[in-house]
């Protein structure tokens, strides 16, 4: 028995490798519940912690946060389907995204969720007459709002420039008479989404009071009751050695602060915070297994069976600089790092390096390597069809068992959707 090995609620990862084959991603159920329940503990009752499905749109995933009381914010038909799968109430889910078709709308609309987020005056016209044409004498709406002020501190800002997103505030403060003309639409509230991967409390308490104090002000131009105001999320991951994990007390003080007077003047306001990255960053590990080792002009490189055709995330997409997610040996998980290897994986392409020079133990062919903190942003922002591998197995532990949650694509699946024509 190899005790070095990584073990997952005691399970070793060598059996879960064994069990479901390599590559996949593991999803650590503990984790998951220890982070829903810290942010749940120490946040104001008054804030809703809901699950954005596109940082992690497993069904297991969503479905076990839900269990544990997190709502959720969608972006497309089939993540609607998820969260109805997975068992999440209609009155705890949002549906957002700037390009809405007529029939996602639709959907919405007969799923009657909490609030549909509208993100341009035309949108709101088109849901009006949707909902004339279903009969529907009241469709909840919260209204995407690109604020004045500027925020910093985030790894992929949302305000301060031209975005395709929402409607910008000044935008809005001309725009009653639009809203003063739905007679179906009913708008509740505001939401507001400032960018992601903040690391910096005091960036989060900034965000959380401006738009708090932005949804007041659009509230009264607007003649508009406070029923739901969604002030975001964006709480950080530190994934690169330059980077200090959140200070979640002092984002969680900081974020009640602000919030206490808000809900004295706004008693039945529903507060959301969306957080896809925090919640499930952390649970998960991309496991893949190394097939050669081998050494070019100096240089030791591991060749493993999945690479940034499953992970892109960790090329460092949106960065200038590459830079490496915590890897680790997971097979010689508790002993030192002796040597330095660059870690690729199977494509045909340079740019499929998933760890430069990464600090490892001794690495053999047979070795189980894991990206560690890859719960977020993992197949479903990868190009899982590139060199068609198609994507991997997704196994969630759960009081010591190993569940798939997703299971491999198989060569014939891939193939089955596409069609030869008769070239006679």
């Amino acid at each position: 028995m190899n005790t070095s090995e990584l073990r997952v609620q005691g399970v070793p990862v060598s059996r879960i490798a064994e069990q479901f084959g390599t590559p996949l991603f593991v999803y650590d159920a503990e984790v998951l519940r220890t982070v829903y329940q810290s942010l749940r503990e120490g946040l104001h009752p008054a804030v809703d912690v809901f699950l954005s499905l596109k940082a992690n749109p497993n069904v297991a995933v969503c479905g076990y946060l839900g269990s544990l009381g997190a709502g959720a914010e969608i972006s497309s038909l089939v993540e609607l389907m998820t969260v109805q799968r997975a068992g999440i109430a209609p009155e705890n889910v949002i549906f957002l995204g700037p390009g809405k078709t007529r029939a996602e709308l639709e959907a919405c609309v007969a799923a009657n969720l909490h609030a549909i987020v509208c993100e341009s005056l035309d949108e709101l016209r088109l849901l009006e007459e949707i909902a004339e044409q279903a009969g529907r004498a009241e469709v909840p709406v919260l209204l995407r709002v690109n604020p004045d002020f500027h925020t910093k501190g985030s790894g992929l800002a949302m305000s301060g420039k031209p975005r395709q997103f929402g409607i910008d505030a000044e935008l809005l403060r001309r725009s009653r008479p639009v809203i003063d003309a739905l007679r179906r639409v009913r708008v509740r509230g505001f939401h507001a989404y400032m960018g992601t991967r903040f690391l910096n409390a005091d960036d989060l308490v900034h965000n959380t009071r401006q738009i708090l104090a932005t949804a007041e002000e659009l509230s009264q131009t607007l003649g508009i009751p406070l029923e739901t105001v969604d002030f975001g999320g964006g709480f950080g991951v530190a994934y690169f050695d330059n980077e200090k994990d959140l200070d979640l007390g002092a984002v969680l003080a900081g974020i009640n602060e602000v919030v206490e007077p808000f809900v004295r003047t706004h008693p039945g306001c529903r507060l959301i915070n969306e957080l896809g990255r925090y919640l499930t960053a952390h649970a998960g590990t991309y496991v893949v297994r190394a097939l050669y080792v081998k050494e070019s002009l100096g240089e030791r490189f591991v060749v493993a069976d999945g690479g940034t055709n499953h992970h892109m995330a960790a090329v460092g997409v949106g960065s200038f600089v590459k830079r490496n997610f915590p890897i680790r040996s997971l097979t010689r998980y508790r002993d030192e790092p002796s040597d330095t290897y660059t870690v690729t994986g199977p494509l045909c392409t340079p740019n499929d390096v998933i760890g430069k020079k990464v600090a490892l133990p001794p690495v053999e062919a047979g070795d189980l390597l894991g990206v560690e903190r890859s719960g977020a942003y993992g197949p479903t922002a990868s190009p899982g069809l590139f060199l068609s591998h198609g994507f991997p197995a997704e196994v969630l532990v759960h009081n010591g068992a190993a569940h798939l949650v997703r299971e491999r694509d198989r060569h014939e699946e891939i193939l089955a959707k596409q069609h030869l024509v008769d070239f006679d």
